[in-house]
């Protein structure tokens, strides 16, 4: 956490800069309306968007009773918090009991058979669905059974042993909300336009599953490149950022000098700006202390900032991770990184490393363009420096509103998104999938051709057979991205 200590004289200053606009007050404020007043001197204080809003204005009110009147016209917390937020702003959250939303996320799991799959209609059965398995997850139950990536399903039998064909108004029933405890398979055979039932049976049962950190690792001899392969499908969160320097340290015993970041059937969701510097360096490691990314809050933060605490707007290359371990830095020189999915365009967290990496290394984007998220948030507590400690014991209401916007070294900005250097196919050829991670998987090779040759003019068949896709099992895991979030101590507000 970058830290903030407060002298007198800065406090002063502070003051002086018009960093608010309501004095503190000397008598007790009415507990109807302290959620709000605390609402609204957050936002007033931290909000990027605080200038756009004639409501935060430091001039609205010339007296505090002025502003309990204000705060008095709102029925509750959340009609004054949307009241004071930009139409566009659908990152910043109001959060009514942060002793739940505070709570460590724990590992990723889920009841599953293991198995990951899709959907497509059938070219010649009206309304018939015919379904592929993408792949098995690792350790599974599913990993036990005779049923492999590539392989297709046509129906299922219930509990009165009926054989029930999937069809667009079943399958969420028969595959996803089914109340008996054994998925019993149909299996066939399937050409791109003929389906062949050949009498197998797959029963798979849903049980327990922790998801590894890290799906696969491989290191490829490519000659005069030895290439590091990750498929990831985790977020970028301090859970799994341990496994990731672990994993760094293998690719560097085997001497790898390229490394390949495959995001295919990552989950997204929120990190933190400090969790992707620490990926950073991993990749790198020959910047140590070296700018990597800068942020920009709104005017009267950031006039504050630039006067009494400069270091606090930037990020440096970390040479440890937050427990104090070595990161295992890679020394690369360039990175892929496979962001490919229909309608998938990674997460903020993604985006913040690429760009940040930008003026350092060759970052390759290979497949989709990013969304365009180069958004910060932080959370607000109601306690004098908004921290947790010392918060109002009155209420559990935290605010994370959108503070600040990234860039890199350069001042180089994303708000547009990350155009990638190759195209890949948006989603998986369900009668060519090939070994995942290996050499017979058309994406991987496509993204090998890449590394080996820099040839950017890739020819693709994507879906040679145009199947219509209408379901896949890693788009309904993938989370809301709620950003990327910062970790500062604060400047006493004088609350």
């Amino acid at each position: 956490m970058k830290e903030i200590i407060l002298k007198p004289l800065i406090f002063i200053l502070f003051v002086s800069l018009s960093l608010h606009s309501c004095y503190k007050r000397d008598d007790a404020l009415s507990p109807a309306i302290e959620v709000q007043d605390f609402v609204w001197k957050g936002l007033n204080a931290y909000y990027l968007y605080q200038e756009d809003i004639a409501d935060l204005s430091d001039t609205r009110f010339s007296s505090d009773l002025q502003l309990e009147s204000y705060l008095s016209g709102f029925g509750s917390p959340v009609d004054i918090f949307n009241s004071l937020k930009t139409l566009s702003d659908s990152r910043s959250l109001l959060i009514d009991d942060y002793t739940i939303e505070d709570i460590v996320s724990p590992l990723r799991s889920s009841f599953t058979t293991g198995m990951e799959f899709g959907l497509f209609k059938d070219p010649n059965r009206l309304d018939s669905i015919i379904g592929f398995v993408s792949h098995i997850l690792p350790l599974s139950q599913a990993s036990t059974d005779s049923i492999v990536r590539g392989d297709f399903f046509y129906a299922i039998i219930n509990e009165e042993a009926d054989t029930i064909h999937l069809k667009e108004d079943n399958y969420r029933a028969l595959l996803l909300n089914y109340p008996q405890d054994t998925l019993k398979l149909l299996m066939a055979n399937f050409n791109g336009d003929t389906l062949i039932v050949n009498n197998q049976r797959v029963d798979l049962v849903k049980k327990n599953y922790q998801y590894p950190p890290i799906l696969l690792k491989e290191v490829f001899d490519l000659g005069a490149k030895k290439a590091g392969y990750l498929l990831y499908n985790n977020d970028f969160s301090t859970n799994y950022i341990g496994d990731l320097n672990a994993t760094m340290q293998e690719f560097k015993n085997e001497s790898v000098n390229e490394l390949i970041i495959d995001l295919r059937y990552a989950i997204g969701s929120h990190s933190y700006a400090r969790t992707i510097a620490e990926l950073a360096s991993m990749i790198t490691g020959q910047f140590p202390n070296e700018i990597l990314m800068k942020e920009t809050w709104n005017e009267k933060a950031q006039t504050w900032f630039e006067l009494n605490q400069p270091d606090a707007l930037i990020t440096k290359f970390p040479t440890t991770l937050q427990n104090n371990e070595t990161i295992n830095a890679l020394n690369l020189t360039d990175v892929y990184i496979i962001l490919n999915g229909n309608g998938f365009n990674g997460s903020s967290a993604l985006e913040l490393l690429i760009n940040s990496l930008h003026p350092y290394i060759n970052v390759h984007v290979l497949g989709n363009t990013t969304r365009g998220d180069n958004l910060g948030s932080i959370s607000l507590y109601d306690s004098p420096d908004y921290d947790i400690f010392n918060a109002n014991l009155n209420h559990t209401y935290s605010l994370q509103p959108t503070v600040v916007t990234f860039s890199n070294k350069e001042n180089e900005t994303y708000e547009t998104g990350i155009i990638p250097t190759i195209q890949l196919c948006p989603i998986e050829d369900p009668l060519n999938l090939g070994e995942l991670g290996g050499l017979t998987d058309p994406l991987l090779s496509e993204v090998m051709q890449y590394v080996t040759t820099g040839n950017t003019g890739v020819t693709l068949l994507c879906n040679p057979f145009e199947l219509e896709l209408v379901y896949n099992s890693i788009n309904s895991q993938r989370i809301i991205d709620k950003g990327t979030f910062i970790k500062q101590d604060l400047p006493n507000l004088g609350r």
